[in-house]
């Protein structure tokens, strides 16, 4: 069966740890038209955080850049969010999809946002260039609707 985008919506803001805020009410207002789960939406909203939390983090680094966040829903229940920067990008995608790999000197960080965004999600993708920027895509299939 193809799946039909039924919805999308496109939003873009600055880096700033406040606005990974947003960004989890932006992508659950969206969600929230197809009646998730609540465990569902906390997934997606977990996944989102971590990928808009790399963004300030790590793409920016001490600058504020803009992150770009896209979501499309589809007839199959499905949810894909891109979220994307024009950061410093990555080096090795796969050392840093590893669990527990960091670039943070200091120490703060743990190195497991990908392996979050990954288990809470059904399909993480991760494309990036150096000095060009990082595109984190997250796909979720919602659960079916019960007939009451």
């Amino acid at each position: 069966m193809k799946k039909n985008c039924e919805n999308a919506m496109k939003a873009e803001f600055p880096s700033l740890s406040q606005n990974e805020a947003l960004a989890r009410a932006l992508v659950s207002s969206f969600v929230m038209q197809l009646n998730p789960t609540v465990s569902e939406l906390a997934d997606i909203k977990c996944a989102v955080s971590e990928a808009v939390t790399n963004c300030i983090v790590h793409a920016y680094r001490d600058t504020v850049g803009t992150v770009y966040l896209s979501l499309k829903s589809y007839s199959d229940r499905s949810v894909k969010i891109e979220i994307k920067d024009r950061g410093c990008g990555i080096e090795d995608i796969a050392s840093a999809m590893q669990p527990m790999f960091t670039t943070d000197r200091e120490g703060e960080r743990s190195g497991l946002g990908f392996t979050v965004m990954e288990s809470f999600c059904d399909k993480l993708r991760v494309t990036s260039k150096p000095k060009k920027g990082t595109k984190v895509t997250l796909t979720k299939s919602l659960s079916r609707l019960c007939a009451n």
